[in-house]
């Protein structure tokens, strides 16, 4: 299921939160209404993580993460630091990262397995990012845009990308993912996917503009329809294979 939501009346959500597999963060100073839409959903499976990062609240543009990790830019201060890793599960690896290219959210977009990143970004973030989230690195760029975490949304079921991503481009990324791509919208038409979407396995959270026909696309493309007891049953399998090594 994709659900609307918006913070304090931004429908960029994905500027104030950020959601993977095993937690979501969300910026502080919200309204309970915004913080319930996330708890409704998540509550029972990941941890719905209140914090600040670098004393702001666009925490979804400077961060970026997956299943395995979170990475912080050298702004984060040391208490939001400690915050974060203890209310992280303890699989997930925190690390702050020395970038200039410091809103990590707009220069990196990942899911759990691969993660394409600024083609400008260090060469030592590129090996921090392929340690700490453990996925396979690749430069590029979205339609011509740098900003790869702005313009592609990609979770391990599926991805979205700039409206105006050529079929060419569509088919090179996705065989560099693995994972089919659609180029969309959202938010009635806006291309900043990465500000008006986040998503994860089994559950998308997008902008209040967001029109039905988005909607339908962005459940679509990232198999939500029957994600969620396909994401318990990942769970258990993980955490059985766990137990037996």
């Amino acid at each position: 299921m994709a659900v609307r939501a918006q913070f304090e009346n931004s429908n960029d959500i994905g500027v104030f939160a950020r959601l993977t597999n095993s937690y979501c963060l969300v910026a502080v100073g919200g309204s309970e209404n915004f913080y319930s839409v996330f708890e409704a959903e998540l509550g029972d499976v990941i941890p719905v993580i209140h914090t600040s990062i670098a004393g702001t609240r666009i925490i979804g543009r400077l961060t970026a993460g997956n299943r395995h990790g979170l990475l912080v830019p050298n702004t984060t201060t040391d208490q939001e630091l400690q915050h974060l890793r203890n209310s992280l599960p303890d699989k997930v690896a925190v690390q702050r990262i020395e970038e200039r290219l410091s809103a990590l959210g707009n220069v990196i977009a990942c899911n759990d397995y691969v993660a394409l990143v600024h083609p400008d970004i260090d060469r030592e973030t590129e090996e921090i990012i392929a340690d700490v989230l453990q996925v396979e690195v690749f430069r590029h760029t979205v339609a011509d845009n740098v900003l790869t975490g702005s313009y592609a949304v990609i979770s391990n079921q599926g991805g979205m990308v700039h409206p105006q991503t050529t079929l060419q481009d569509q088919e090179e990324l996705s065989s560099l993912l693995q994972v089919p791509l659609v180029a969309g919208t959202v938010n009635r038409g806006s291309d900043a996917l990465g500000g008006g979407l986040i998503v994860n396995d089994w559950a998308a959270f997008v902008g209040y503009d967001t029109t039905g026909t988005e909607m339908s696309v962005i459940e679509s493309i990232f198999k939500l329809h029957d994600a969620g007891a396909q994401a318990i049953v990942t769970d258990m399998r993980d955490s059985l294979i766990d137990s037996m090594m």
